[in-house]
């Protein structure tokens, strides 16, 4: 328990063990260094020295020992390879971004520049910030790009978030969430606390499970992640696939076979990795060295080896044990196989060791200036023997050199090393052992969209199927259907909704449907327009066929009935039925016939003028006809009733001017509405929606009115007169044929209307068609056939005393 009674001096922070890796980066720094005081070409005449720190992981011991290096104070120094205190010009560290943002506040203060190998936090790169912070690694914010672009290949849109609760993690998450949105969203995002508790692990978990994403990318170092791996390891949770920012894709202690059912597969993004030729040696001559000051070693042997120095069991009675293993310090490191002497995977040693190097290719440059020609006041250059950390600051800033691998090391404005990440895999390798293997790159200086390259047969999936997993709140909606959000979850989610008849989409998640031109309607698949099918009555049809078959056997019909009425025209039948209204009839009831074939094809101008006219003037030739008959009938009835003479005033003449004058006032009702309104062809697109029905418009309906109208008037009054005369006692009385004839006709325009009004498309023209065909026959039947009868088949009764007894009043 901490004392917080400010009564008593705070004891000092203690380490509580010494990780293997990170004294390989230590020991890479001291390698580096004395492999640049063996050669001539840099830094000739010039010895490197060094003092190395532990900070043990937290923030105020990398704080106490930046202010001692400031200062000068040696007290916490841990090793030395030069007598007394030399000037301290430039650090190597910290690898904790945090500690780095704390540290290099403080040194910018006295321009002492400081190089990482590890601090990725992009809030690091602002130079107004953070003046004299370089770094070996790129920032964040090309790992978060890289992620980005790892993501969208793979077309992922739903992905879960967690990082660790410092800089590095908080300001990687802010730019993840982001770019994300430019075409995904974040299914959740959770927090790792750096004292995290059982039940914030397990909240943590719970989230994972209880959604929906399959893709998870973490943004976190191994410390903070290792009790959220193990938890979900526990719950045996798989199914995931993760995505590793650099602090654990790689980390020896999570890559291992206890992971691989729930992290098997991660991708994850890490610093380049590079050989150091002669490390590895190096590494294992190291002895043991029992320096007051420098403990790091001695820590090293007893993590190592497992055992502790009997001085220092005595220092920690309170942790003594039984079975404490003492160290001999005889022990051999080369026996020995751990992430201390495993080269196989240098990269933030291999960061570190390009570290060193760019302070020394500073100084040499800075050796290297030309008197006079400096780049300092007064063109004068800097005094090796006493460099200031602000001239080492400006040569830092321009430094460009390959190294002994042939890799570019350089700054950028910020600060920043060349953004170039390996991508690597967690897969087992030959041996059953869980590796992260590199599957790919990504390097900043390629083209938009092609920054990664990625060796796809050698990734491994850890799902069922082997192949890509799929992390989506909803899966694309295909062509011929739209996106329509849900309300009140992200825009990821969404459901497809099929475009409605004459809409269209062709884009995989279109937002919207097209509306098709009023010519063209939507296919069954609603993906594109296609012209509508123009529908009108044609010839080539069957309905088609079948009306102008009834049209023509109609008028040939009439045409016969009108002959057999020629040749026997000086019959008494013929002759009883006013022979020249009935030629005139029979040339009407053709005419009628024949106007059907108007109203099939394809509508022109001519066709719809036609199509009326002929109609109107044909029918109504045919009704005057009939009336006239019938007002013979009444007439001629009259007339035998003694003093009468009314023969004579409705003769022959004035019979055929009666029949003229019907007629040529049609034709008048028609030339008037041709010459103001007249019918034109029209496509009808509104009816029928998938369908063009070719019509033709009326164009004035008083004019169709009128027209019609006017048949109706004649018709109705012709079958009244003949209802009236259907008893009279006349030789052969027509007037029973007529309102036979009549009634027909009435009962079939009558029913026409409400089939003409509910028919669509071509059936419209074919009710029409159906009733000039049916009123004409019915009409020539009822007049015309009992005639034939007679004149055909009963001879006998085409006498005049055969007519003259049917004529008598029955007794």
């Amino acid at each position: 328990m901490t004392d917080l009674s400010f009564k008593f001096k705070p004891q000092q922070w203690k380490c509580e063990r010494l990780e293997l890796s990170v004294f390989q980066w230590a020991q890479t720094m001291i390698f580096a260094i004395e492999e640049i005081n063996r050669n001539e070409n840099i830094l000739p005449n010039v010895t490197l020295g060094y003092r190395i720190y532990d900070n043990c992981v937290k923030l105020p011991v990398a704080l106490r020992v930046a202010a001692a290096l400031i200062s000068g104070n040696t007290e916490v120094a841990g090793g030395s390879d030069c007598e007394g205190t030399p000037p301290v010009i430039a650090i190597i560290g910290d690898p904790v971004s945090t500690h780095s943002i704390a540290i290099s506040r403080m040194l910018s203060l006295f321009q002492i520049p400081m190089v990482s190998y590890s601090a990725s936090c992009s809030c690091l790169s602002n130079k107004q910030e953070f003046p004299t912070f370089f770094r070996t690694i790129p920032s964040d914010a090309f790992q978060v790009k890289a992620m980005i672009e790892i993501i969208k290949h793979y077309g992922w849109t739903w992905v879960g978030a967690i990082a660790s609760d410092d800089d590095y993690g908080q300001n990687a998450i802010k730019i993840f969430q982001e770019d994300v949105k430019a075409f995904g969203c974040i299914a959740f995002s959770e927090t790792i606390h750096k004292v995290s508790e059982k039940d914030d692990v397990l909240q943590i978990v719970k989230v994972i499970k209880n959604s929906s994403a399959k893709v998870i990318v973490a943004f976190s170092s191994e410390v903070e992640l290792k009790a959220l791996m193990d938890e979900i390891v526990r719950q045996n949770i798989t199914g995931r696939q993760w995505i590793a920012s650099e602090g654990w894709s790689t980390a020896g202690a999570l890559v291992i076979n206890k992971n691989y059912a729930s992290f098997g597969g991660t991708i994850g993004i890490a610093f380049r990795r590079g050989k150091i030729q002669g490390l590895q040696d190096f590494l294992l001559q190291i002895h043991l060295d029992f320096d007051p000051k420098n403990n790091l070693v001695v820590q090293f042997w007893e993590t190592i080896f497992q055992c502790k120095f009997e001085e220092n069991i005595k220092e920690n009675m309170s942790n003594r044990s039984l079975n404490v293993k003492l160290c001999s310090g005889h022990e051999d490191v080369k026996s020995t196989n751990t992430a201390y002497s495993d080269v196989s995977d240098l990269r933030n040693a291999y960061n570190v060791y390009k570290a060193v190097y760019a302070v020394a290719h500073a100084l040499d440059n800075m050796m290297r200036c030309v008197d006079k020609k400096g780049p300092f006041a007064n063109n004068v250059c800097a005094d090796i023997q006493n460099v200031q950390p602000w001239q080492l600051l400006h040569y830092l800033k321009n430094i460009d050199f390959m190294n002994s691998l042939g890799e570019r090391v350089a700054f950028d404005e910020n600060g920043d090393a060349v953004a170039v990440y390996d991508i690597v895999n967690w897969q087992l390798n030959d041996n059953e052992t869980l590796i992260a293997k590199n599957v790919g790159i990504f390097s900043k200086l390629g083209t938009a969209g092609q920054m990664v390259t990625l060796a796809e047969n050698e990734i491994f999936w850890n799902f069922e199927s082997k192949k890509v997993p799929e992390s989506v709140c909803s899966k694309s909606c295909q062509p011929g259907t739209r996106k329509a959000t849900r309300k009140g979850q992200p825009i990821c989610c969404f459901d497809c909704i099929p475009c409605a008849d004459g809409e269209i989409s062709s884009e995989i998640n279109s937002p919207e449907c097209v509306q098709c031109v009023p010519e063209f309607w939507s296919n069954q698949e609603k993906t594109q327009c296609i012209l509508k099918d123009i529908e009108f009555l044609s010839y080539e049809d069957a309905m088609g066929i079948t009306l102008t078959t009834v049209a023509l056997s109609g008028a040939f019909l009439s045409t016969g009935v009108l002959t057999i009425f020629i040749h026997f025209r000086n019959s008494p039948v013929v002759k009883a039925n006013n022979s020249e209204l009935s030629f005139l009839l029979l040339v009407s009831l053709t005419m009628c016939f024949l106007c059907a074939l108007c109203f099939i094809g394809k509508p022109t101008d001519l066709t719809c003028m036609l199509m009326h006219v002929t109609f109107g003037i044909s029918f109504v030739l045919c009704i005057a006809c009939i009336l006239v008959k019938t007002i013979v009938v009444i007439v001629a009835f009259r007339a035998t009733l003694p003093g009468s003479n009314m023969m004579k005033w409705f003769g022959t003449t004035q019979q055929r001017g009666t029949v003229f004058l019907f007629t040529f006032i049609q034709s008048m009702i028609c030339t008037v509405w041709l010459t103001t309104a007249p019918p034109f062809p029209k496509k009808n697109t509104q009816y029928q929606n998938s369908k063009i029905i070719y019509e033709c418009n009326i164009g004035s309906l008083v004019g169709f009115s009128c027209l019609l109208g006017y048949i109706g008037m004649l018709a109705a009054t012709c079958f009244l007169l003949a209802f009236l005369a259907r008893n009279l006692p006349d030789t052969f009385n027509e007037a029973k044929f007529i309102t036979f004839s009549m009634l027909i006709f009435c009962a079939v325009w009558l029913t026409f209307i409400p089939a003409y009004i509910s028919s669509p498309g071509k059936y419209t023209v074919a009710v029409e068609i159906f009733a000039i065909l049916a009123s004409s026959f019915g009409l020539l039947f009822a007049i015309f056939i009992p005639k034939c009868y007679i004149i055909l088949l009963k001879p006998e009764k085409n006498t005049k005393k055969a007519l003259l007894s049917r004529g008598l009043p029955k007794k």
